[in-house]
């Protein structure tokens, strides 16, 4: 844990927009904090991240006491950046995919308990409006193939498509994903089901010339994880506790409903044609992963 002056602390609690309560005696002239990354990645994936930690810390709270979290919101495009979150940006933990491969090299601590039943692997097309008759029509891999897929540059799921025989465009950033799909640089995206809805809200909406297909569903192991800076072994033995108590005693699956409660009938995900893909990137703990999200 890093430890800052309280002067500090205090201008970044302001500043941020993750606020956990937390106590400060002035006997104490400093204090310790959790550095929470949660950039590179969709506003409701922060909203999600943001709750599942807050409650990990909560159940924990009487063992390891009250610690001010900072959450930073900054995007690192650049693959590098992403990689030494760690080792030279000095933050503590962040949620991304199990395996992700920019920390391939890196220290790290991983956190085997996935933290969205695996909805993040249930992947959602937005493709041009044009081409909705082309990929009404699709219902097996080897159709789906004869398309270019877009996926912005570093983005961990690029190497898991190549490995299933995919076409990859992967080029450019999040920012200019969508243009360049109207481009025909490449046919279609594919976000999480967790994040389609806000992705095209959000980015691709306006004008009405992007679709998202109501036909196909990609599928593979895609689970969401925490890791913790190597350095700070007491909180990658709080945060497992934590995830584990709120796995058991049914927290988890509040905060779930509360996201995506009507996710699966909103989006008819049962009722889609279903591609599935093998994941070669799961670490050797998550290694037999399944999400039985649809199976309820």
């Amino acid at each position: 844990m890093s430890i800052r002056p309280l002067h500090i602390v205090s201008v970044l609690l302001i500043c941020s927009p993750l606020l956990f309560l937390w106590h400060y005696t002035s006997s104490n002239p400093q204090v310790t904090t959790i550095k929470f990354w949660n950039g590179n990645k969709t506003s409701s994936r922060q909203a999600y991240e943001r709750d599942v930690l807050t409650a990990v810390l909560e159940v924990t709270r009487k063992g390891y006491g009250e610690i001010p979290v900072i959450e930073d919101l900054t995007d690192y495009p650049d693959p590098a950046d992403e990689a030494s979150i760690f080792r030279k940006k000095g933050f503590d933990v962040f949620g991304t995919v199990a395996g992700n491969p920019k920390l391939a090299n890196e220290k790290k601590i991983l956190i085997p308990h996935p933290m969205m039943k695996g909805l993040l692997g249930y992947r959602v097309l937005i493709i041009r409006a044009a081409d909705r008759e082309t990929f009404a029509g699709i219902t097996t891999a080897a159709q789906l193939q004869q398309q270019r897929l877009g996926i912005p540059l570093g983005w961990a799921d690029a190497a898991l498509f190549r490995h299933n025989d995919y076409p990859v465009v992967e080029d450019g950033t999040f920012d200019d994903l969508f243009t360049r799909l109207r481009s025909n640089q490449f046919d279609y995206v594919s976000f999480g089901a967790n994040e389609v809805e806000s992705v095209y809200q959000e980015r691709a909406a306006t004008p009405a010339d992007l679709h998202t297909d109501e036909n196909v569903l990609l599928y593979y192991p895609f689970p969401l994880v925490f890791y913790v800076n190597p350095n700070n072994t007491e909180l990658a033995r709080r945060i497992d506790q934590g995830m584990q108590i709120i796995i058991h005693n049914g927290q988890l699956d509040d905060i779930f409903q509360r996201h995506y409660g009507n996710l699966v009938e909103r989006l008819q995900l049962k009722n889609r044609a279903l591609i599935t893909l093998t994941n070669p990137l799961l670490p050797n703990a998550l290694r037999n992963y399944e999400s039985d999200l649809l199976n309820d």
